[in-house]
């Protein structure tokens, strides 16, 4: 189980297809030195096995299933990855429950400034950011208004959902913490919706219409969650 809380980026530095799979070889000084053949971790949001690391790099194998479905399977040398290892038993949560199942990938429509870049105010350091995301129809109905989404393994609030496009807001240190600075519009973007209210759907009949419904705590208590 993973939280969210993006560790650090790595860097893509090459990709062979081989036997069925593709083999990414990601560059990860202070992570990859952690990791253990057969260790998980999730690589911007998709939970995947460490091969062959060293202190500066870790392999692993991306499935059929994997490229279809993610945005993983777009990605070309250079890219920039984000990484987090598994939350240890008792750790503080820190952003939500990411399993690392993406639920499928997304299109980035926008990613801009608050502050325009013409104004005279405008700091691409310090500037906090507006990111709007196509979310794929299947995961669509798991949108809640200030529920949680994991989109490129980020763990990010929902400001807005209009049906199709959910809006976050995104502050600098996210920004540059993660690979969201390094994505341009139109790139597919991995999203996994908040697998409590997916189970929250799914055993209880609840029904979340496009940005009308808020997910409570006291509605969560009394079914049980």
């Amino acid at each position: 189980m993973f939280t969210g809380i993006i560790e650090q980026t790595g860097t893509l530095v090459s990709l062979v297809d081989r036997g069925g799979v593709r083999r990414i070889t990601v560059e990860a000084p202070g992570i990859a030195g952690r990791l253990r053949e057969g260790d998980s971790l999730a690589v911007s949001g998709v939970c995947l096995t460490a091969l062959d690391v060293d202190p500066n790099y870790f392999h692993a194998d991306l499935a059929q299933e994997t490229l279809d479905r993610t945005s993983l399977g777009n990605l070309k040398t250079g890219a920039k990855v984000n990484l987090e290892l598994p939350t240890a038993a008792g750790s503080p949560l820190g952003g939500h429950v990411v399993q690392g199942h993406v639920d499928g990938a997304g299109v980035m429509t926008g990613l801009d400034p608050l502050v325009p870049r013409s104004s005279l105010d405008f700091d691409e350091q310090t500037t906090d950011w507006t990111l709007k995301v196509r979310v794929p129809e299947n995961v669509r109905q798991w949108m809640v208004h200030k529920g949680s989404v994991a989109v490129e393994g980020i763990s990010l609030t929902i400001a807005a959902f209009n049906g199709e496009e959910i809006t976050i807001a995104i502050l600098p240190l996210t920004y540059w913490r993660t690979n969201l600075h390094a994505l341009k519009v139109g790139d597919p973007v991995n999203v996994e919706a908040d697998v409590l209210v997916k189970l929250a759907s799914m055993n209880s009949g609840l029904k979340i219409e496009a940005g009308g419904t808020t997910l409570t705590a006291e509605w969560l208590v009394a079914n049980g969650y």
